[in-house]
Formats: C-alpha cells, structure tokens, sequence
C-alpha cells in the first residue's frame, strides 16, 4: 500500500513481506488474548508464521469451499491496533469485524452485556493522524444492521450507540465520566475510535460488538473480569462475528461511502 507522493504521503508505510500471506476479504480482530485463544481452538484454525514484529497473531478459519476468514489479535490499545489493521489491509483485508470489552458509563448497562458502537468519540492520539473530515469515527452502517439482525434472530439482547475511546484509563476522571453519561455515551474503550478512523480514511468496511467487562457509572469502579456473564457474552459476541464474517466471505465488497484525505 504505497500512497501517492504528496504532502500527506507517510514516509513509512506498511508492505507485504515476500513470505507474508495474503489474506481473504474478511477479518476477526480480537482485542482480547483469552477470546482469541477461544476463537482460534473453535473453529480449529490454522495459526500462519508471521514475520512482522509479532504484533499479533493470524489464524486461518475455512468453511467449505470458502475463501478463509482470517482471526487476529490481541491488540491493546489505538496504535497496536492500528499498526495491526494497516498491515491486514496490505495483506488483503477489506472487511473487519471487531470484538472487544469496555466499560460502561450507563446504569442500565451491566457486565457482559453486548453493545453495537456506531460512533465513536476520540481521546486516543492515533486517530488524529487520519483525517476523515468533520464527521467523526463511526462504522459501516450495512454491516452493523447485519450484526443486529443476527442478534435479533438469536434472540439476543443488546445496546447500540457512541462509545468514548481512550488509551488513558488511569484517567477516566469522574468529571469526564459524568459528561459523557449526560451526552448518552454509552460505554468507553481503548481502540473503536482508532479502528473506525483507518477504515474511513483507507475506504474499508468495520463493524464490531464490544461486551461490557465492568462499570463506571456509580463513579467507582467495579471489574468483572472474572465474572461467568462476562465470559458468556464474549463467547456469544465472538460466535456472531465469526459466523456472519464466513457468511459473507464469498461475497462482493460494496463501495465504501467514507471520504478520504485528498492527496493520502
């Protein structure tokens, strides 16, 4: 992926190695070591030798006859992830789906509990370097009414809306929790902002579930890392991605609608 020489073009730029895979369309990035490990064992995936600093891992999942959908992960944090995303797009990907946790800042928003983040509002220093114009971060609208249909299907209760993002989560202050609960955010992670800026600016298609795995908004902290709903809803969460990203791994890609920088 060599940007056309202008003003904008980074001078360091992601490449595919000459032993490097190439990658189908669809592609599973997992936040969390223990539900990658999970996906991976699942569906008896096949871990492919990867050169690049070992940022993360690649598993190739097949059903059928179909192309291979590609797990990936873990990632903390916006520039993990991002370095991670920029480098599948190089290999091949052209559609990611995100599984996650965050914290809730909403009462009725409890541990392991699903959420659907359409919009994401930045504190992280990695989106600011993809500029997608005044709209902000948010996913692809078609495939997030894919993930709600399945989860409507199944049966599934689940939340929808803007997530905050930041990679400072000794500082998620009492004064920012209660701004973005009268704004209606709905919960805060480490990456969605990040992701949701690189597939606008690269002209990708993201979607993602984030599972809650503790709460913030009584002003103190309450994890539930070990909790059995956690796990349950991370599993389900998992299951759903993978199953809709293998359903559509034979299908054509539509045309992007996001904008991009000019001169990129």
């Amino acid at each position: 992926m060599v940007e056309k020489r202008g003003p904008h073009q980074g001078i360091i730029y992601p490449v595919r190695g000459r032993k490097e895979p190439e990658l189908g369309t669809d592609v599973l990035m997992v936040m969390i070591p223990s539900e990658l490990a999970y996906l991976a064992r699942a569906s008896r995936a096949r871990e492919v030798t990867f050169s690049e600093m070992r940022l993360y891992h690649l598993y190739e999942t097949r059903d059928g006859d179909r192309p291979p959908v590609t797990l990936s992960g873990p990632f903390l944090g916006a520039p993990a992830a991002v370095m991670g995303m920029e480098k599948l797009i190089v290999l091949g990907a052209r559609r990611f789906w995100v599984l996650g946790w965050c914290g809730s800042l909403q009462a009725h928003l409890r541990i392991g509990d699903i959420l659907i983040p359409f919009k994401a509002l930045s504190e992280e220093g990695t989106s600011q370097h993809y500029a997608i114009g005044e709209k902000g971060p948010e996913s692809d609208p078609e495939l997030n009414r894919m993930l709600e249909e399945e989860l409507q299907r199944q049966g599934l209760s689940f939340f929808k809306g803007e997530v905050w993002t930041t990679d400072a989560p000794y500082r998620e202050t009492l004064q920012k929790v209660a701004a973005y609960q009268d704004r209606g955010v709905l919960a805060v992670d480490m990456e969605m902002s990040a992701l949701m800026s690189v597939a606008l600016y690269r002209s990708v298609a993201l979607t993602g579930l984030l599972v809650v795995s503790d709460e913030l908004f009584d002003f103190k902290w309450i994890p539930g890392f070990s909790r059995p709903r956690l796990k349950e809803g991370s599993r389900k969460a998992g299951a759903i991605l993978l199953a809709l990203a293998r359903s559509l791994a034979r299908e054509p890609l539509a045309q992007n609608r996001a904008t991009s920088e000019e001169g990129r």
